[in-house]
């Protein structure tokens, strides 16, 4: 069953991602707050397990180089998988933020536009790679989910800011596995090239290289983060690894996160919209109110004067 854009196979993936949300959320209901808690976190290290064990699978079992090379989390989503069990047992609420938004966000696109499984020159050969796409990036989005929609984590529309941070602490921490790479001779050294953005690249860390879908990105980027700064390619374009993608993470996860909180925060977030306007409101009153009675209290001064004389 090979998957392309809008065929049987590609909506029989999308069916089975929104039928795991809804699901396991009603079937999840009848139990224990315990149980819950179990269940997310299974989920979250059955992830994390299955990444590994993908090396005894097409491509990987037959491509011992790729193996080496792709078991180390080196895009958002495989770093999101080795990080989410970890964050879950946290008590950080930020971290918990994080998870929903960056979740719920990596999941949607990677089902509704799947690059990884689209790029596969032989899905036959590679099928149950293709269904450990989608079961990754199904439990990713449907985890945090749980969590929220079970009560066991309650967002804060103030704490959105969150998920860009974090977003760009976890790409600092992808830009160290991919260093480390490097060194440790896993892949080769990526300077054989000072211009090509397209190496080891998927996160677009290193740049937006060849891929259209990063116009959206380089949109929105300073052009100062586009230029070599100094020294003997000073002036030429060139994207400064990760400082790049600074503006595009804040410009477009923050009001996506923030659209989000909104479906469970919008009552908490109405009421404060109303606080606000109403405090302000009392302050513009006293102001005229103090307007108004200022050239009264003048008038009646003068009077007075005029009377003593």
């Amino acid at each position: 069953m090979e998957v392309q854009m809008f065929n049987f196979a590609y909506f029989f993936w999308v069916a089975i991602a929104v039928g795991s949300y809804i699901g396991l959320y009603y079937l999840l209901k009848r139990f224990s707050i315990k149980t819950q808690k179990i269940v997310i976190f299974s989920l979250l290290a059955f992830a994390l397990v299955l990444h590994f064990l993908k090396v005894l699978i097409p491509p990987f079992s037959t491509d011992k180089e790729r193996w080496l090379t792709e078991s180390w989390p080196i895009n958002i989503c495989t770093a999101n998988i080795f990080l989410y069990p970890f964050l879950y047992l946290s008590k950080s609420k930020i971290a918990k933020d994080y998870m929903f938004y960056l979740g719920i966000l990596s999941s949607i696109i990677a089902i509704l536009y799947p690059v990884e499984a689209l790029e596969k020159a032989n899905q036959y050969a590679e099928y149950l790679d293709v269904i450990r796409f989608y079961v990754h990036h199904i439990i990713i989005g449907v985890a945090p989910t749980l969590m929220v929609m079970l009560g066991h984590h309650k967002l804060d529309y103030k704490r959105v800011w969150s998920a860009p941070v974090i977003l760009l602490v976890v790409m600092l921490f992808i830009m160290v596995c991919q260093v480390l790479q490097s060194e440790l001779g896993y892949v080769d050294i990526r300077d054989k090239d000072f211009f090509d953005p397209n190496y080891k690249n998927s996160s677009f860390i290193w740049g937006p290289g060849d891929n259209s879908l990063a116009k959206v990105f380089t949109a929105v980027c300073p052009k100062f983060f586009k230029t070599v700064p100094i020294g003997e390619y000073v002036g030429q374009e060139k994207y400064w690894p990760w400082f790049w993608m600074i503006f595009p993470v804040f410009i477009y996860i923050t009001p996506l996160s923030f659209g989000l909180c909104m479906f469970f925060e919008n009552k908490n977030f109405c009421t404060d919209v109303k606080r606000l306007f109403t405090v302000i409101k009392n302050k513009t009153n006293k102001t005229n109110d103090s307007t108004k009675t200022n050239p009264t209290d003048a008038k009646n001064s003068t009077t007075d004067n005029i009377k003593t004389e």
